[in-house]
């Protein structure tokens, strides 16, 4: 082969590693089919495609939503992206209209000339722009400036949830995680159309919220964490600006205070709430059910109904969660007789209950929910509770569950749950004997024992969080490992620009830029 020969095909590969290097593929517009969770109809133009320039403005009928994705571009892209008073001819729209599937529903549209959300409230435009953000090129979730260009595939998109709850919860109990760790969550999740963030705010080892008439709840119960490591709590203001935080992105808190165990914390910030008078000492460890409130007191009733209501006043929100589960140094009896009170001081307060499937075992009120998170499918009682269920399955759903016997956190009580068993199951039809139309919706738990950082959190988060996403949002039809692991392996890029320290799931093949 003569030298000549050589160099020209030196000179090729070079040009096709250039060619297929991550900044030159983000610059083809992505598929229609990357989109996650999987809409419910996503029908791509052919040869269509729209260029964000320098020269795109954006309307917005509702200004935060607009607001919002003007700032991420102008960050990723460096344009101005003018907010202007008329939807323009040749840029990004948001509209309110009329859209099959509820207020949370969308259509989007994109032509050679522009793009075009269409909702029926504010939630609708919301999750049409999340959608948008899965169609732009990976680096319009830069923080920084970015070379472009930013292709946008064209066609439509319409869609609606399966469910109505679809939530995501965060223990800040067990260790506790500072205003902006939640925030950080509260954004990775909104992505994938998380509509809920059920916040664990008591258990044995911290009492994380600010409670007036009961001080030292917070001060005292609120000052360490498993381990002996570093506690903490949240104020009023910080609870508060965490709630407006989530519902500009489309999320509601579901704050839990768990009842009547899980309460060490409580019972040694308080004497008196303990039947003999006495104080335990703070907990760190990680066993449960050794706690229980002292159920005969009549101070019990009035300290649940003054943390409950100042709790309630700070969250907007339809919900309260009172946990209820393992509660084993409780007597069936005093339970039952706690969870009844428990739940109509709730009611008092407007708010509707929430609890762990245990809570089945009072009488719980028409309107509460039970969460589900049995390890098997088959649970009787709550099949035949005639109650509304959200489906968190602990050998599916829990995302403290380690993915293998290599995973360095997380547990393995439930089993190990790597990325197919947490998408492999059908909430309507999972637990055995509940009719599908009890089933509220889904959420994945996440139980902070052996995680401390953001960064654990999202080791342990992603990649499943977003496959319990998809059985809360898309139609069953859509359900199809296959294709959700190629749409969920082109998240990877988004992530890696993000800077989610998301597992690298060997199920998955990850694309270059990964």
């Amino acid at each position: 082969m003569s030298l000549r020969t050589v160099l020209i095909l030196v000179a090729a590969l070079v040009a096709t590693s250039v060619s297929a290097s991550p900044s030159a593929r983000a610059a083809a517009p992505l598929s229609f089919g990357g989109v996650v969770p999987a809409p419910v109809s996503a029908t791509p133009a052919a040869g269509v495609t729209y260029r964000i320039t320098s020269a795109t403005s954006l309307y917005s009928d509702v200004p935060a939503v607009g607001e919002q994705l003007a700032r991420q571009l102008r960050r990723s892209t460096g344009f101005p992206v003018a907010i202007v008073a008329a939807p323009p001819a040749d840029g990004i729209s948001l509209r309110l209209g009329s859209v099959s599937g509820g207020e949370e529903a969308y259509r989007l549209d994109v032509t050679a000339t522009g793009i075009t959300v269409l909702a029926n409230g504010a939630a609708g435009l919301f999750n049409g722009v999340q959608t948008l953000r899965q169609l732009l090129p990976y680096a319009a979730d830069s923080a920084s400036v970015q070379p472009g260009p930013w292709p946008v595939q064209g066609g439509r998109i319409t869609d609606a949830p399966r469910y109505a709850y679809r939530g995501a919860m965060l223990d800040v109990a067990r260790h506790f995680f500072p205003l902006a760790a939640v925030q950080r969550y509260i954004d990775q999740i909104a992505l994938y159309k998380i509509n809920y963030l059920h916040l664990h705010l008591s258990d044995d080892q911290g009492w994380r919220i600010v409670v007036d008439s009961w001080p030292r709840l917070a001060t005292y119960g609120g000052s360490t964490a498993v381990g002996g490591d570093p506690g903490g709590y949240y104020t009023k203001a910080q609870y508060q600006e965490l709630v407006a935080y989530a519902a500009a992105r489309n999320i509601t808190v579901v704050p839990e205070i768990d009842l009547p165990g899980h309460t060490n914390a409580a019972l040694a910030s308080y004497a008196e709430l303990n039947c003999d008078g006495v104080a335990p000492p703070l907990y760190t460890g990680t066993d449960v059910g050794f706690s229980s409130l002292c159920t005969s007191k009549e101070l019990t009733y009035t300290f649940i109904d003054q943390v409950l209501g100042e709790l309630a006043a700070l969250t907007p929100g339809p919900y309260l969660h009172l946990g209820g589960d393992e509660a084993s140094s409780t007597k069936p009896a005093d339970y039952a007789a706690f969870m009844n009170r428990a739940q109509a001081i709730a009611a008092a307060h407007g708010k509707t209950v929430i609890g762990w499937h245990d809570i089945v075992k009072a009488t719980p009120l028409p309107s509460t929910v039970a969460q589900y998170w049995g390890t098997t499918p088959d649970d009787s009682a709550v099949a035949s509770a005639g109650r509304k269920v959200i489906m968190s399955p602990a050998s599916r759903a829990y995302l403290d569950m380690k993915y293998n016997r290599r995973t360095p956190l997380g547990q393995d009580w439930a089993g190990l749950i790597e990325v197919k068993d947490a998408y492999g199951w059908n909430p309507g039809t999972y637990l055995t004997g509940l009719p599908a139309q009890q089933v509220l919706g889904v959420e994945a738990p996440l139980w902070t024992e052996t995680i401390r950082t953001s960064a654990d959190i999202e080791y342990m988060a992603f990649p499943r969080l977003p496959a319990v996403a998809e059985l809360g949002w898309s139609p069953y039809a859509k359900h199809d490992w296959t294709a959700f692991k190629q749409r969920l392996g082109a998240q990877g890029p988004r992530w890696r620009v993000q800077g989610v320290n998301y597992y690298h799931s060997g199920q998955i093949t990850w694309p270059a830029g990964s």
